[in-house]
């Protein structure tokens, strides 16, 4: 398929795919559920955001962007510390920015309380932060990671209040979150936790576990210290901090036949013994956003990209690119969703290829079309929303061929 064909293809699906969801009422959904209205992952944010851009070009009616931003701030918003990049006050935020950049003037009642809420609550979270690091306590993920922590909130001011104080706290903390800590006569990354990868404590994972992951890991950490830095964005410390965490990436990285590879996780007993086989399981494990050698291999990417280092650089798009061409690796990708599918990989591949020129941007700009075709021939996911729902999967199509208006990308922390 030719490029102008496949960008036809991809508006048209995303199209379909939004008309399925043109009316809250007329869907079977949650709606009744509590965390519906506010939830970008699953709910009624990453609808709307979809209905914007396609209304931004032309080629769906805002009125239906509309309807669902009432569904989204029709009932109270949860703010301070249950929040995240992806529920509560950031996520119905996200969606009300992506509508005023397409209608510029409007939402301004609603979006401004929600503004100044995120920067509350960003400073109270770094303070908090901060407070457990004097104490000598390891975080819990939630304090930190893309989903639900300080990466995610600072996604959101990154791309709406970049020169704000909230966003030089969220900075500040994440710095000094890299700094190593003592625990027990031992030094672990200050981004160890002492739970398993659910947030909760797991005789699986005795004496925690360190977590890489763009989603849940210091992947979402690395990602925004080295956007804010491309950008001119930083505290005291950040090159430092982003130098650190891609020098336990190094350490951790897998040599395998089929290209370089991380694991999802390791577990304490591992940390000090790394065992061949722990530095070589990321080689069956699946490629993702959200977990695995895509997400890392960008967020890799973009650190090189601030540091301005071309040899980390070409590690990363040589990483990326043999992740998705590696046929063990790609029969391990199973659905079409943004964390952990085929849209998600699209996306990856696409921004990646912004960032490189040569032989590479040509790899990664064939492998998004290729992505995207089997995004569109695959089958849906059951749910409506942005990261493994149908919402998500049309955003990705639609983007492919339409620069986004809404910047809805951004908390994936990607670009």
């Amino acid at each position: 398929m030719n490029a102008s064909l496949a960008s036809d293809a991809a508006v048209e699906f995303a199209a379909e795919v939004a008309d399925r969801l043109a009316q809250p009422g007329a869907a079977d959904l949650p709606t009744d559920q509590p965390w519906w209205h506010q939830s970008l992952a699953h709910g009624a944010p990453g609808i709307a955001l979809l209905h914007i851009e396609l209304a931004a070009v032309g080629i769906r009616p805002f009125d239906r962007a509309h309807e669902w931003l009432a569904i989204a701030v029709g009932k109270p918003v949860t703010a301070g510390a249950s929040t995240g990049g992806f529920y509560g006050a950031p996520a119905v935020a996200r969606a009300l920015a992506g509508a005023a950049a397409v209608r510029p003037g409007t939402y301004r009642s609603a979006l401004g309380p929600l503004a100044r809420q995120i920067a509350a609550d960003a400073h109270a979270r770094a303070d908090t932060a901060h407070t457990r690091m004097d104490a000598g306590v390891l975080p819990l993920l939630a304090e930190f990671d893309t989903i639900r922590g300080l990466a995610g909130l600072g996604a959101y001011l990154l791309h709406h209040d970049p020169g704000s104080t909230a966003m030089g706290a969220v900075l500040g903390a994440l710095v000094r979150l890299t700094q190593p800590v003592m625990i027990e006569g031992e030094a672990l990354p200050g981004w160890w936790t002492l739970t398993g990868p659910t947030g909760r404590v797991d005789d699986e994972f005795p004496g925690g576990h360190g977590n890489f992951g763009l989603a849940h890991g210091i992947g979402g950490p690395l990602a925004l210290l080295a956007q804010a830095l491309r950008r001119g964005i930083s505290v005291d410390g950040q090159r430092e901090a982003v130098e650190r965490i891609c020098a336990w990436l190094d350490l951790w990285s897998s040599d395998t036949p089929g290209g370089e590879r991380w694991p999802y996780m390791i577990t304490s007993d591992e940390a000090r013994s790394m065992p061949t086989h722990v530095r070589h399981s990321g080689a069956n494990r699946r490629p993702s956003w959200c977990y695995g050698t895509a997400g890392i291999a960008r967020a890799l990417h973009l650190a090189a990209l601030a540091l301005g280092d071309e040899m980390r650089r070409q590690i990363a798009e040589d990483a990326l690119i043999s992740a998705l061409t590696d046929p063990a690796q790609h029969r391990l990708v199973s659905d079409t969703s943004l964390c952990h599918g085929y849209a998600g990989l699209a996306r990856i591949t696409a921004r990646a290829a912004t960032d490189t020129t040569g032989p590479a941007a040509t790899r990664l700009n064939a492998m998004t079309n290729d992505l995207l075709s089997r995004t569109r021939t695959n089958a849906a996911p059951d749910s409506p929303g942005v990261l493994e729902g149908t919402a998500g999967v049309g955003l990705a199509a639609l983007t492919a061929a339409i620069e986004p208006t809404t910047d809805w990308d951004t908390c994936l922390l990607i670009t």
